[in-house]
């Protein structure tokens, strides 16, 4: 009986402890990330992917961003280039949870385009616009981002 106790409490002391950062980061539910380009003609100027633990999936309406969530008619891609980006959740940087602001920089003002962000955790959702210009956004974003962009061109790679 009092091992019983003893790994009743064991367990409770557990239980209770907060959690670390990569638990927060083995919920989230999705990811979407792309880039956008306001003055720009042709499918390449918007492309907005939504990543979630098994699937990926691409935007087929093209929305240019604004500060809420994207709305985006997202439908189902090949499974092939979700095994090539299926990674990306794990270079999400966790700091950015933190943030009060969600827009860094100035994203597409002198034409140089933006970077989308959108994460959901348990059916909480916060979203980000970036500037492209690394100069302008906080260095801890620029490996996330420069992924972004490396994610991007593999999935666009495979269908040409």
């Amino acid at each position: 009986m009092k091992r019983l106790w003893l790994i009743l409490i064991v367990f409770l002391i557990i239980s209770c402890e907060e959690r670390a950062p990569d638990d927060v980061l083995s919920e989230i539910d999705y990811l979407i990330f792309g880039h956008y380009y306001g003055k720009c003609i042709g499918e390449e100027c918007i492309e907005i992917f939504k990543l979630t633990k098994t699937k990926l999936y691409e935007d087929i309406n093209d929305n240019y961003p604004s500060i809420s969530p994207y709305h985006g008619r997202f439908e189902l891609i090949e499974n092939n280039k979700f095994l090539l980006v299926r990674d990306l959740i794990e270079y999400f940087p966790e700091k950015i949870l933190s943030e009060s602001d969600s827009v860094f920089g100035c994203p597409d003002c002198a034409d140089q385009g933006g970077l989308y962000i959108e994460y959901n955790i348990n059916k909480i959702s916060r979203n980000f616009k970036l500037d492209r210009d690394q100069n302008k956004i906080p260095s801890y974003l620029h490996d996330f981002l420069n992924r972004i962009d490396e994610k991007i061109k593999i999935i666009n790679d495979i269908t040409k």
